[in-house]
């Protein structure tokens, strides 16, 4: 069996499988160990994302779900930090771990199918993968989502071969665990039933008792969404089907798979792409039947959802669990392959390789505040990933009568994990608070305008991010929060990163009542905005 080449192996080298096999581990086990600790530093040093912050602020509080998501994300940073204590590893430590075994499900999987060779392989195919490599850095619940849905792949292909009960339970358990991370795990279930309907295989599962018992498992994923929405008025489902989404066919869509090929780097989307057509030309070969269905239907799913779906928010990771599986077909389906198609894969894997180094780089960069100021002039500026710090440091003294309050949910959220799980942070109702689906969770918690309402007349310290919306907008929401609380002096600013990220402070008082918008050129929240927005230098905190 000939394997495709990779970082001086060579193809044509007459060797046993198990020296190949031992070659290729001792790559993949380089690589590995180098990515975790470059993934270790970053998660050590990175601030926290927005809405990474904001899970955290969900993990405060244990519930059966939230407005945004159900409710995995938060217990994992909950567990994490109770037993580590607060702080930035603490809570991303779960995420590295579940981030970590990823390559090694690959692996796992390519074993069904090929020699040891090809599960090592394959797992380096999967950590060169810019977004696969780089998973776990950050405590998103794309994470254990990802690894719940290989979790069950590996549980499914087991199942096949062995029909025992507890191969199974293997895939409802995957299953269960992906439902109670995301409301994405529907597209998991899609994937399920495409297998079960177009395979023959799949067909035959149908009879299978075990088929049900996965079923009856995974169903207990669901009972957190259920319970949640019940109590919360469909909040979550309105915003992830309903809120977030125009249903309305947007022409730029149709760029997503030069999205993807950002994504995955071009090569190698494309070698992936190459790889689920072989699969589905060899889809009477066991596991290629079930990967090529499952990949398939993310893949073709994914991309039509798009063109109607949410046309806002990043979404070049949504079929991510596609090319980790075809990271598992594609050893065998080289060794069948030509020289040339060989070679290719060679390449490819050199340039996926070069994208996770620059995506380490990238994200180094924004880890420190030098790196940061370096990224400042760069189109690609991190505007999510920096500024807390400053403006955290910036935060003037406070009595202890004095409520703190941030303009939108991602910096007050930000605010509370840099001074402590013990403060309380207000959130006045900006925009980005519904368009991120967290309004009818703050409202939960009485941590919105309608709580701070009922301390009228209590000292306020405003927290302001001029630059948390575009331009256009910034004027519309900025120049109301005159109206909200009563703005008595500016107290302190933050104009970092060449103007990139500026955030203002100031004494107020809490009102009773949000009185009707005025002029936005007569609020002194807009106005000193808009000068500092056309200054655009870089004076630090002042």
């Amino acid at each position: 069996m000939r394997v495709a080449p990779g970082l001086a192996i060579s193809m044509d080298e007459p060797s046993s499988v198990a020296v190949r096999a031992r070659r290729w581990r001792g790559v993949f086990l380089g690589l590995f160990v180098l990515a975790c600790a470059c993934k270790v530093v970053i998660a050590a040093t990175l601030s926290p994302f927005g809405d990474e912050a904001f899970y955290w602020q969900e993990s405060l509080r244990p519930a059966w779900g939230y407005s945004d998501l159900p409710p995995l994300t938060a217990w994992l940073i909950g567990a994490s930090e109770a037993v580590f204590g607060h702080g930035l590893l603490a809570m991303r430590l779960p995420f590295l771990v579940l981030g970590a075994l990823v390559p090694w499900q690959v692996a796992s999987l390519a074993w069904r199918g090929g020699d040891a060779a090809a599960g090592w392989q394959a797992a380096t195919f999967a950590l060169l993968l810019p977004l696969v490599g780089s998973l776990g850095v950050l405590a998103l619940p794309d994470v254990p989502l990802t690894f719940a849905i290989l979790l069950a792949t590996q549980g499914l292909v087991l199942a096949l071969e062995t029909n025992r009960s507890r191969h199974w339970l293997l895939l409802g358990a995957g299953l269960a665990m992906a439902w109670a991370t995301h409301y994405r795990a529907a597209m998991a279930m899609l994937a399920g039933l495409v297998f079960l309907a177009a395979m023959p295989r799949g067909r035959t599962a149908w009879r299978r008792p075990g088929l049900w018992l996965a079923m009856l498992v995974a169903a207990a994923g669901l009972l957190p969404i259920v319970i949640y929405n019940m109590g919360a008025h469909g909040a979550g489902v309105a915003f992830q089907l309903v809120e977030r989404n125009p249903w309305q066919f947007h022409v730029d869509a149709v760029v997503q798979p030069l999205e993807q090929a950002v994504a995955c780097t071009p090569l190698m989307y494309a070698l992936l792409l190459w790889a689920l057509w072989k699969a589905w030309r060899q889809r009477g070969t066991a596991p290629l039947d079930v990967l090529c269905a499952l990949a398939g239907t993310f893949v073709v799913a994914y991309f039509v959802l798009g063109l109607f779906a949410d046309d806002l928010r990043f979404r070049a990771h949504w079929p991510l669990p596609a090319y980790i599986l075809l990271c598992a077909a594609l050893p065998g389906l080289l060794a069948s392959s030509s020289t040339r198609m060989q070679r290719f894969a060679t390449i490819a894997m050199g340039v996926a390789g070069l994208g996770l180094a620059v995506g380490f780089a990238y994200l180094g960069l924004a880890a420190s505040p030098r790196g940061a100021v370096a990224l400042a002039s760069a189109k690609a500026f991190p505007a999510n990933f920096v500024g807390w710090r400053e403006a955290s440091a910036a935060l003037p003294p406070r009595p202890g009568s004095m409520l703190l309050v941030a303009d939108n949910f991602m910096l007050a959220a930000e605010l509370r994990f840099a001074i402590g799980p013990a403060a309380t942070v207000y959130s006045l109702d900006s925009p980005l608070n519904v368009k991120h689906g967290r309004a009818p969770q703050l409202h939960a918690w009485r941590l919105d305008e309608a709580a701070l309402r009922e301390h009228a007349g209590a000292p306020v310290l405003l927290a302001v991010d001029e630059t948390a919306l575009r331009d256009r907008e910034a004027r519309d929401w900025l120049g109301t929060v005159c109206a909200r609380v009563d703005i008595i002096r500016p107290l302190a600013r933050v104009d970092a990163f060449a103007g990139r990220r500026r955030f203002a402070f100031y004494e107020a008082r809490a009102k009773a009542s949000t009185g009707a918008p005025g002029n936005p050129d007569d609020c002194i929240v807009w106005m000193r905005a808009y000068r500092a927005s056309g200054q655009g230098d870089t004076r630090g905190a002042q």
